[in-house]
């Protein structure tokens, strides 16, 4: 079996390998995969974190030894931006990279050396509270939206919820599809927490949205851009233009004590 790592900021996942081809997904720098098949300068791949499968260009990620692959992944970058000295260049990697894939130290011998003076978020040792879950979420306003982005530089909305449970060691899939089959159904807005999720789907019944609740009114989620806007029993509001923008299909409790 062969390991990769991302070694570029963000490295788009695509759905098939051509540069036309639909963004599915991404990896931000320091996210490992698997290695599953190889073309042309591309290579499919399954993340780690999520199992996700797709397929990016060769020279976005490089190889890894298992050691590294299965290292832990706790410390993530804090910052929204971070600036790192990669192989000797300067690069500007998103909040929530790993670094623990590569090297402290160039040498002839040692490549893919990364040095980094900021803060790093330790995941194993904070607190999953409503209260923490909404501070750090408000971190992503006004990020814009992007179909299969996950990082300040453009995120969707399954994306950002994936995002701001990562930071706080808990798990869920990739998809607003997958992420409506987990969790604890809350058979009442009213009874929402801050950090539960909703799901809206479209006229067919197809689960096709999520955001995070804030409370029993107000939801932040990705359309169009991070933003906060009105909930009630139907789904939501826009705050801008007062208009109906999502249909509400269920809600569900991850986690939260």
């Amino acid at each position: 079996m062969e390991y990769r790592v991302t070694c570029v900021p963000v490295c788009p996942v695509r759905k098939d390998p051509a540069h036309r081809s639909e963004m599915i997904s991404q990896l931000l720098f320091g996210e490992k995969c698997i290695l599953m098949e190889s073309i042309d300068g591309w290579e499919k791949v399954q993340a780690k974190y999520d199992g996700y499968e797709g397929w990016v260009q060769s020279g976005q990620v490089t190889v890894i030894d298992e050691h590294k692959f299965n290292k832990k992944d706790n410390l993530l970058t804090e910052g929204l931006v971070n600036e790192i000295d990669f192989n000797g260049y300067n690069m500007m990697i998103p909040i929530g990279c790993s670094l623990s894939a590569f090297n402290s130290g160039l040498t002839p011998w040692n490549k893919n050396s990364v040095k980094y003076k900021g803060e790093f978020w330790d995941i194993e040792n904070v607190k999953f509270s409503g209260k923490a879950i909404r501070q750090f979420s408000f971190r992503f306003l006004n990020t814009s939206y992007l179909w299969g982005g996950k990082s300040v530089y453009g995120i969707d909305c399954s994306g950002f919820v994936q995002t701001v449970y990562k930071f706080f060691d808990k798990y869920i899939p990739r998809d607003s599809s997958q992420q409506a089959e987990e969790g604890e159904t809350i058979d009442f807005l009213q009874s929402a927490k801050c950090g539960d999720l909703a799901f809206f789907d479209n006229e067919d019944g197809k689960i096709v949205h999520v955001g995070m609740l804030l409370n029993s009114d107000e939801i932040i989620h990705s359309s169009t851009k991070v933003r906060i806007d009105k909930i009630d029993n139907h789904g939501i509001v826009n705050r801008d233009t007062n208009k109906r923008t999502h249909h509400l299909r269920i809600i569900k409790r991850f986690f939260l004590e």
